[in-house]
């Protein structure tokens, strides 16, 4: 996509997404978006461009630390319940409860049995949020592992990109396949009719942003919408995934 182009369409949408904030907050909606996928998928700039404009009052981005010694004895969910929007907020997720369903998972940061309780208690915290008013959108921003891999490298190169470099980065490829098996279970076992994931390809990141805002727009549904709907290719439901999640 040209750059021209991009931004032109990335401005429009911005408008848009202004708008359905101005209508949500009239409306005292609750909106939580949720951002998960594997390092360097590009959640942390789908959300700076989501968020630019937004309301500073009424715009939350939540990306959690390691849980302290006091949060490790807390009911799992709660250190994020504390987090969740108020009337006529939306906050967004940077990584999020499902950090249990994969990065935990995956590097023994939880038992197999702390593991299993989540994919199991998961749907039930997420149907008292959407029961009690709650707009949930799920995504899972999905990246190639060769893209991946060029993505982290460039992280260690790059002197702006210097507080993207985690520890973890080096275990990413390494344990590909443990995370691809993490995520078709955590889809798999997470997906319900009133909290769907929604399946993001991003190995393009311009295309991907723009879809995230589309479909975004679109689930709030605010009255006189004029974003065009999302690429079906880009962006697609968790449960007409399979043979698209990259392996």
């Amino acid at each position: 996509m040209a750059k021209n182009d991009y931004e032109d369409t990335l401005t429009a949408l911005q408008i848009q997404l202004v708008e359905t904030q101005a209508w949500a907050i009239e409306q005292g909606l609750k909106v939580v978006i949720v951002f998960e996928g594997r390092d360097a998928a590009g959640k942390d700039g789908a959300i700076k461009r989501m968020t630019e404009f937004m309301a500073p009052r009424q715009t939350r981005v939540v990306a959690l630390p390691k849980p302290n010694d006091r949060e490790l004895t807390q009911w799992y969910f709660q250190r994020y319940a504390s987090h969740l929007p108020a009337a006529g907020e939306t906050v967004f997720f940077n990584r999020s409860w499902y950090n249990r369903a994969g990065v935990e998972a995956v590097m023994g940061f939880c038992t197999p049995a702390q593991h299993e309780r989540f994919l199991h208690d998961a749907p039930h915290f997420e149907r008292m949020l959407t029961q009690s008013g709650t707009t949930l959108i799920k995504l899972w921003l999905d990246i190639s592992r060769e893209e991946q891999d060029r993505r982290l490298e460039e992280r260690t190169t790059h002197p702006l990109k210097r507080f993207k470099v985690s520890p973890l980065d080096a275990e990413a490829q390494k344990r590909w396949s443990d995370y691809s098996t993490a995520r078709d279970q955590m889809l798999e076992r997470t997906h319900f009719d009133y909290a769907p994931w929604t399946v993001v390809a991003t190995d393009n990141k311009k295309k991907a942003r723009l879809n995230i805002i589309r479909h975004v727009l679109h689930q709030l549904n605010c009255p006189g919408l004029e974003a065009g709907k999302p690429d079906r290719d880009i962006v697609f439901p968790a449960d007409k995934a399979k043979g698209r999640l990259a392996k």
